[in-house]
C-alpha cells in the first residue's frame, strides 16, 4: 500500500508539473527582488523610455509575477490579458508544427524543399539590379535550399521589410508580403510569388534572417493538407490552452489588441504608417494570409505555455506533444560558424546559450533558449533553471528603450537558494 500511495503521489507531481502554466509561489524565487522589476518599468514608463508593457516570469510550472505597466492605447491601461503582435515570436511555433510533421515521417530535414513545392526547383542567386525599374538578373543556385535552411535562416531567401534596399525594391515591385496584408491573397500565393525572387546567396553557404519561416508555414498546409491556422490550432494552441493566440483576432478579443506606439517630439503617439504593414492588423482586412515567419499574435501567459512545453522535454498533461529528442535536436547548433555569435548558437528558430555565454554574459544557464518580434517583445527560457521570463511591448523606430536587457537581467537575480 505505501509503494501504491508514492507511486500515485509521484505520478500526481509529475503530471502536475506537466500542467498549464498557474499563479503559484516557488521558494526559489525572491518576493523581494521581483518588485526590482516593477520599479524598473515604472520608472522607464514614467521617463517615457515606453509607452507600456506587460512582464511575466514563471518558475517551475508557476506564474510568479504577471504585470501590466503603462497604457495599452490611448487612455486605456495596460493589463496583463492585453494581447501583442509577437511578430517574429511566430518562427518558433512554426519550426515547431512543422517539426511535428518531421516526427510522422513526412520529410527529413535535409530533403530538398522543391520535393514538395516544385516551385522552388530551380532558385537563382541575385547577379545584377536595376535601380531604375527593380528588374534584376540571376545566376543559378549551387544547390537546391533544404528545408532545415529554411529553419535556420541559411537558404539565402531574403526579407523585404527588414532587408538591404535592393531586396525591398524587389520584393515590393512583386509585391511580396512579409508579415501580413489587408489584401485578400493566400498563403500559396505569397510564397509561390517568393519563389521566383532572388536569393542573397547559394543556399547553405551563409546565416541571414529571412523569410524562410514564411515559406516553411506554407510547406505545413502542404504535408497536412490543412490551412497553417487550422493546424497550428488543432496542434498546438488548443492543445496548450493558447486560447488567445491567433493570426487575425475575432471581434470579440480586438478590443484587448495593444496599439503600436512611435514617439515624436518626446511624446507617444499611435503609429499609423502603413508603408510596409497595415498597422491595425490583425483585426481588418481580407485575413487570408497566415505568415508562419511573423503573424501571430498573443498574450504573455499563452506564449509561456508554448515555452513551457519545452521545457517539459515536449510533455503537456502527461501527453507527448513533441518527443524529447525532438525538443534536444530544436536546440542543437544547426548551422556552426556561420553564425556570428561566439556567446550563442543557433537552433531550429531559436539562438541557444553556449558554455562561453554562460561564463561571461549573463545571458543564464547553458541551454537557455530565446528570442523577439517586430514590435518590440523578447523572450526566454532557461531549462536549467526552468524559468520563464517575456517582456512585450509594442512599438515602431523606438530608441533608447532599456528594458529588454534589464528585464533578463532582473529575473535572473531573483533565483535565490531553496
Amino acid at each position: 500500500m505505501k509503494k501504491l500511495l508514492l507511486f500515485f503521489l509521484f505520478s500526481w507531481q509529475t503530471l502536475s508539473a506537466q500542467s498549464n502554466l498557474k499563479a503559484g509561489i516557488d521558494p526559489g524565487v525572491s518576493p523581494e527582488r521581483l518588485k526590482r522589476i516593477d520599479k524598473m518599468l515604472q520608472e522607464a514608463v514614467e521617463q517615457k523610455e515606453i509607452p507600456g508593457a506587460v512582464a511575466l516570469v514563471a518558475r517551475k510550472g508557476k506564474i510568479v509575477y504577471l504585470k501590466a505597466f503603462g497604457e495599452a492605447s490611448p487612455q486605456t491601461p495596460m493589463k496583463p490579458d492585453h494581447i501583442f503582435r509577437i511578430a517574429s515570436q511566430t518562427k518558433a511555433i512554426t519550426a515547431t508544427a512543422l517539426m511535428m510533421l518531421w516526427e510522422e515521417g513526412k520529410f527529413r530535414l535535409d530533403d530538398p524543399v522543391h520535393k514538395f513545392i516544385p516551385e522552388f526547383k530551380n532558385m537563382g542567386v541575385l547577379a545584377t539590379f536595376s535601380e531604375k525599374d527593380s528588374s534584376f538578373t540571376t545566376t543559378p543556385a549551387k544547390s537546391p535550399i533544404t528545408i532545415r535552411q529554411l529553419l535556420n535562416h541559411t537558404s539565402g531567401i531574403g526579407y523585404g521589410i527588414i532587408d538591404d534596399s535592393t531586396f525591398r525594391k524587389i520584393f515590393q515591385k512583386h509585391n511580396i508580403k512579409d508579415i501580413f496584408s489587408a489584401e485578400p491573397i493566400s498563403t500559396k500565393e505569397n510564397i509561390l510569388n517568393l519563389a521566383k525572387m532572388p536569393l542573397h546567396f547559394h543556399p547553405g553557404e551563409k546565416y541571414k534572417y529571412s523569410e524562410g519561416l514564411d515559406v516553411a508555414g506554407y510547406l505545413i498546409e502542404v504535408l497536412s493538407g490543412k490551412p497553417l491556422d487550422v493546424f497550428l490550432k488543432e496542434r498546438i494552441f488548443d492543445p496548450l490552452g493558447m486560447n488567445d493566440t491567433y493570426f487575425y483576432l475575432p471581434d470579440s478579443k480586438a478590443k484587448r489588441l495593444v496599439s503600436i506606439y512611435t514617439k515624436e517630439n518626446n511624446q507617444f503617439k499611435v503609429y499609423n504608417d502603413s508603408t510596409y504593414f497595415d498597422p491595425l492588423y490583425p483585426i481588418r482586412g481580407a485575413k487570408t494570409l497566415f505568415s508562419g515567419g511573423a503573424g501571430l499574435s498573443s498574450t504573455a501567459t499563452d506564449y509561456a505555455k508554448f515555452l513551457q512545453l519545452f521545457l517539459n522535454k515536449g510533455m503537456h498533461n502527461g501527453k507527448p506533444l513533441l518527443s524529447k529528442t525532438t525538443v534536444d535536436l530544436i536546440m542543437q547548433d544547426h548551422i556552426g560558424l556561420l553564425w556570428d555569435n561566439r556567446n550563442e548558437h543557433f537552433g531550429l528558430a531559436f539562438s541557444v546559450v553556449n558554455e562561453k555565454g554562460q561564463a561571461t554574459r549573463g545571458l543564464g544557464s547553458k541551454g537557455t533558449f530565446s528570442w523577439g518580434g517586430y514590435f518590440n517583445t523578447q523572450y526566454f527560457a532557461d531549462p536549467q533553471e526552468q524559468v520563464i521570463g517575456i517582456i512585450l511591448k509594442q512599438t515602431s523606430g523606438l530608441s533608447g528603450d532599456n528594458t529588454s536587457w534589464k528585464f533578463k537581467h532582473l529575473v535572473f537575480q531573483t533565483l535565490i537558494a531553496e
